[in-house]
């Protein structure tokens, strides 16, 4: 059985990642998302927030699971018993941290694949951060989100607002 994990923050999980998700869990027996629990950055959701909105977003993918992680991805890998790394790339910017980031996942671990997705061109823009910024400045993301993730996103931001 061929495992992949795709790992990210997901904070919150965008139409991006579901395009990648979609497509990686038509490559692989079974696809594992891990939430990253502590990134280096500052999140708006908590990560068991973040962990059940991509549950909710990937419901309908039988092969799909979603687990929360926190240490090193090539050692989520293992614990997974993924051959695998799934990433995406949206532009060249990603290009330069992601192929970084694979040449010392290959250095830690030179048993795992890493696979890149080049981002649907719908999708080239899209980040969580940029989508966080238009959500706080009352810009429409029905469009860039699932429902119940641009739900979700419009009350916690609303919450801020009001703080």
């Amino acid at each position: 059985m061929t495992t992949a994990i795709y790992p990210g923050s997901f904070d919150p999980i965008t139409n991006g990642h579901l395009d990648i998700i979609i497509r990686a869990s038509k490559l692989f027996d079974k696809l594992v998302i891990g939430v990253y629990d502590r990134p280096d950055k500052p999140l708006l959701f908590t990560t068991e927030e973040r962990a059940n909105l991509v549950r909710k977003s990937v419901t309908d993918l039988p092969n799909v699971e979603v687990r929360i992680f926190s240490g090193l991805t090539v050692n989520f890998a293992r614990e997974m018993k993924a051959q695998t790394i799934v990433r995406g790339l949206r532009m060249s910017a990603d290009f330069e941290r992601e192929f970084d980031l694979a040449m010392m996942n290959k250095k830690l671990s030179p048993d795992v694949e890493i696979i890149c997705f080049m981002s649907d061109l719908q999708y080239q823009f899209l980040s969580s951060s940029l989508l966080k910024e238009a959500a706080r400045l009352g810009g429409e993301i029905t469009n860039m989100v699932p429902k119940h993730v641009a739900e979700a996103l419009r009350k916690k931001v609303g919450n801020q607002c009001k703080n």
